[in-house]
């Protein structure tokens, strides 16, 4: 079992019983405890869980809001003029012949459609929605990562996901967010989603965050990635000037739209 596949098993455990022990996990995954150690220090790392003697406990944050997340359908339906003009600026970065990553969401399926008018694109993507809509780009080489589904999102995530990305090398990566946090950086609500994030994020060149401004000031379950690691970000004038001006001045190239 490789290191992702091995973590990711970790983290069900911990999802389904709230504490694992070093010991249980020697034996489970037939690794040393060094290994293991070293595996729940990278997950206290990423917020996932607390280290205790003898093994880790599943972070009391992180428990699970799926009630308030709407399906992506309904979603795209919440500020759709305002994600239309975001999606339509993201889409503006791209060149034909370029090979795109795009993250399951509601802005970012805006973003996939206002590519149809690029020719001969590589498109990747773990949503559904977001790959139906871009098929009707005739030109355009399209690729749906595996893995399990989740169906608010219409997204597709797991290990399997994870690794098919480490085989691309995309011109641009477009990423949706629960939130944008001037100390948390970007977050997501579903630990999953999150992870998918983070792979599609090493997988790219230039990552492009677009966001509603409804996704401001606000922080989900877990960060996926820093400022630092974002190039552009694409949203609107309803965001706070000010909030504009510090993200800039972090290195991040904002791109305003109207509403």
């Amino acid at each position: 079992m490789i290191v992702i596949e091995r973590r990711q098993k970790i983290k069900e455990l911990l999802l389904k019983n709230n504490t694992v022990k070093v010991s249980d996990l020697v034996e489970l995954l037939n690794v040393s405890e060094e290994t293991i150690r070293r595996d729940l220090l990278q997950l206290e790392r990423e917020g996932f869980a607390e280290k205790n003697y003898g093994g880790a406990i599943l972070k009391e944050a992180l428990q699970s809001n799926d009630s308030l997340i709407l399906p992506v359908n309904q979603r795209k339906l919440q500020y759709s003029r305002e994600k239309d003009l975001i999606g339509k600026a993201a889409a503006k970065l791209v060149q034909d012949d370029q090979i795109i990553i795009l993250d399951a969401g509601s802005t970012t399926w805006y973003t996939g459609k206002h590519l149809a008018g690029r020719k001969d694109l590589t498109i990747i993507s773990n949503a559904i929605n977001v790959v139906e809509e871009c098929s009707k780009n005739e030109t355009a080489s399209i690729y749906l990562l595996g893995g399990q589904l989740i169906r608010k999102s219409m997204s597709l995530v797991g290990p399997q996901a994870e690794m098919e990305l480490q085989k691309y090398n995309a011109d641009y990566v477009f990423l949706g967010t629960s939130g944008v946090s001037l100390r948390h950086g970007f977050t997501s609500s579903d630990l999953y989603e999150a992870e998918m994030k983070r792979a599609m994020v090493s997988a790219g060149q230039k990552i492009v965050l677009v966001a509603d401004h409804s996704k401001f000031q606000k922080t989900g379950l877990t960060s996926f990635c820093g400022f630092e690691e974002i190039d552009i970000c694409v949203t609107s004038d309803l965001v706070d000037k000010d909030t504009i001006q510090q993200i800039a001045d972090k290195g991040v190239k904002v791109i305003i739209t109207g509403h």
